[in-house]
């Protein structure tokens, strides 16, 4: 479900990897801090997200409302990662507010390159029933999104695969499969669910262990798929018989006929957030819009036009059934799933993906 690649790509690379040479997307060096918020008018916020139809569903349910409550135009940005990074070391942030997954989130507060939040200014944060993990010093989360399991449902006699042990089970599912590429973490923990490891024994992953059980699927792998809408395209031409996929970008084929279906058990959830940038031209402006995105009708409205769950529990008293059951918040769907640990990841990532980049090259 996300366009993440650019940020994933840039962020399994480390900082070390970040150039010098990015100077030219930022502000001219003799733009001092002043001169930008003179520049930029205390009536306009860059927000950055990762555009396409996120962006535009977030320019529906959000900006323009804010718009029109504040009177505070939002102007949008798409700069990647490493990009954001050099402008906010060089002291000439062009964004406000950034929205983006919460593993470059912890990023950024490690690198200092994020403003601490003032949790007194996000009133709608308060006994709101916001996970505490996605109440950080520095970032906030607004939005969840998950890798599920997706088939095809003419595939296998009347039967489906509902679990990754099925997924697995090539003797009862037979047929190609397709796995994620490097456009996010590698799916350690589907392999290990596999195995039969419950979902609240996942981490720390058992490294060795994953990759003896994906070594089970290995020849049977078509495809490590690299952009959202592509296990959709696999399933639907099928070229796969089932896939890893994000939650939701199904849903447009299923909803035009394709035998296609997904699975909610062992979802693997990550979230997206807000943070503010060290040096943002308009912190002022920017807590307004992120406690205006967190009211429950807010996130309810965000939800019908993109299928991200929302963060608030609340938002789901004005969601329809038929809108809810695909998100990946709604409650069975967070007691079948798990919560991707990034301080595990952050801490193995190098090792992990060198080793995965190497298993799926030979």
């Amino acid at each position: 479900m996300r366009d993440v690649g650019i940020d994933r790509r840039a962020f399994l690379s480390g900082v070390g990897s970040i150039a010098v040479g990015t100077a030219a997307t930022s502000l001219t060096a003799c733009e001092s801090r002043d001169d930008r918020r003179t520049a930029r008018s205390s009536k306009t916020l860059v927000v950055r997200n990762f555009g396409g139809a996120y962006g535009e569903a977030n320019r529906e349910a959000v900006y323009d409302p804010f718009s029109k409550e504040t009177g505070i135009r939002v102007e949008v940005v798409n700069f990647e990662r490493d990009q954001m990074l050099a402008q906010i070391k060089e002291g000439r942030p062009r964004f406000d507010v950034m929205d983006i997954d919460m593993s470059n989130l912890v990023l950024f507060e490690h690198e200092d390159a994020s403003e601490p939040l003032d949790y007194g200014r996000l009133k709608n944060t308060r006994n709101a029933g916001i996970a505490q993990s996605l109440l950080t010093p520095n970032g906030v989360g607004k939005s969840y999104w998950a890798s599920v399991l997706a088939h095809r449902t003419d595939a296998f006699a009347g039967r489906k695969p509902a679990s990754w042990a099925d997924f697995w089970n090539l003797a009862a599912f037979p047929g190609r499969r397709a796995l994620q590429g490097e456009v996010d973490w590698p799916e350690l923990e589907s392999a290990l669910l596999a195995d039969g490891v419950p979902l609240d024994r996942l981490y720390p992953l058992d490294v060795d262990r994953a990759f003896k059980v994906l070594d089970e699927i290995k020849g049977s792998v078509r495809r490590y798929w690299e952009y959202g809408a592509e296990p959709g395209e696999l399933l639907s031409r099928s070229q796969v018989v089932a896939s890893s996929t994000w939650a939701g970008r199904l849903q447009h084929l299923i909803e035009r006929g394709a035998p296609l279906a997904y699975e909610w058990n062992g979802a693997r959830r990550q979230s997206n957030g807000y943070g503010i940038p060290k040096g943002s031209a308009n912190p002022d402006a920017a807590y307004l819009l992120i406690d205006f995105a967190l009211r429950p009708e807010v996130q309810a409205h965000m939800a019908r036009l993109y299928p991200d769950g929302p963060v608030v529990p609340a938002a789901y008293g004005y969601l329809s059934e038929s809108t809810a059951r695909n998100l990946a918040s709604t409650p069975g769907n967070l007691l079948s799933g798990f919560d991707l640990d990034i301080g595990w990841w952050l801490e193995n990532r190098d090792a992990v993906t060198r080793r995965w980049q190497e298993w799926a090259r030979t």
